[in-house]
């Protein structure tokens, strides 16, 4: 059993080697070709004219991705602490089941009802030509995102040890400061982890997005139309020809995200080792 768990994990493992291999070898011809600067660092993506710069959608990726997590992962914390130690059994189990619910509805259909509801209440709220905006998409992630991070939170703390929480009362502390000041900071590398987790959903979605942001690559704000990294290469991977500049520059832009997603997990897993180490 030792060496079938062994072989297991192996395998795990060369899925992620032979998938960096993959992005390195298929990326870097068009990044050397296009010039590292202005591949990174031009704003014009236009393949008609031979302009590949991902500026505006790198920074849009980011955006897009900051503004879920701040909306979400509040909402999702709390309500799995809510879950986890304040609601009656009856009411966590109705929530649960939305919960489940949610995580099993498909990414098409988060952009069709944000299609059909969101984008256009948007247009009329702001006066807009199109509702199909960087909000829009941050709004549809935020809700994407929430299963993960409410379920992997609520797990670490459940298992957070009853021993904590029953000193702290013992002191005096009331059961909300209890479950804020030696609760929560107790199941702090869970929380991190369906932080991750959200990020990870949220920077690798395309679907959804690709149906509720305008798909232009656009620098980003708040009510303009805009492009993200997964969305770029869902949008013109099925006309780029086969070894032209074009395929192999959508190549390179997911080379770019599988190294801001690899980027992300390392600081978050060297921030969760320095505090544990505090």
């Amino acid at each position: 059993m030792g060496l079938l768990f062994f072989v297991c994990g192996m395998i795990a493992v060369a899925f992620v080697l032979v998938i960096s291999i993959y992005l390195v070898i298929s990326g870097l011809p068009a990044i050397v070709e296009i010039g590292p600067i202005n591949f990174l660092f031009g704003t014009r993506w236009y393949a008609s004219t031979g302009d590949f710069g991902i500026l505006a959608i790198i920074l849009t990726s980011f955006a897009g991705t900051a503004g879920a997590i701040i909306v979400g992962v509040p909402i999702g914390l709390m309500t799995a602490i809510f879950l986890a130690k304040v609601a009656p059994p009856k009411v966590a189990a109705v929530i649960h089941t939305a919960v489940e619910l949610l995580a099993g509805i498909p990414s098409v259909v988060y952009g069709l009802v944000g299609m059909i509801l969101l984008v256009p209440a948007i247009r009329v709220a702001f006066d807009l030509s199109s509702g199909a905006t960087l909000l829009a998409a941050i709004i549809v992630l935020a809700v994407m995102i929430l299963p993960s991070i409410i379920s992997v939170s609520e797990t670490a703390l459940r298992a957070v040890p009853r021993e904590y929480e029953e000193a702290s009362l013992a002191l005096g502390a009331t059961h909300i400061e209890t479950v804020f000041r030696v609760s929560v900071p107790a199941a702090r590398s869970g929380i991190a982890t369906a932080i991750v987790l959200g990020i990870g959903r949220a920077i690798g979605e395309a679907m959804a997005i690709i149906m509720v942001a305008g798909n232009v690559a656009n620098m980003p704000g708040l009510l303009k139309s805009v492009r993200f990294l997964t969305t770029a290469i869902v949008s013109e991977m099925s006309y780029a020809s086969v070894g032209s500049l074009h395929r192999n520059a959508l190549f390179s832009i997911g080379l770019v995200l599988f190294l801001f997603i690899m980027m992300i997990n390392v600081f978050l897993n060297v921030f969760i080792k320095q505090k544990k180490e505090d």
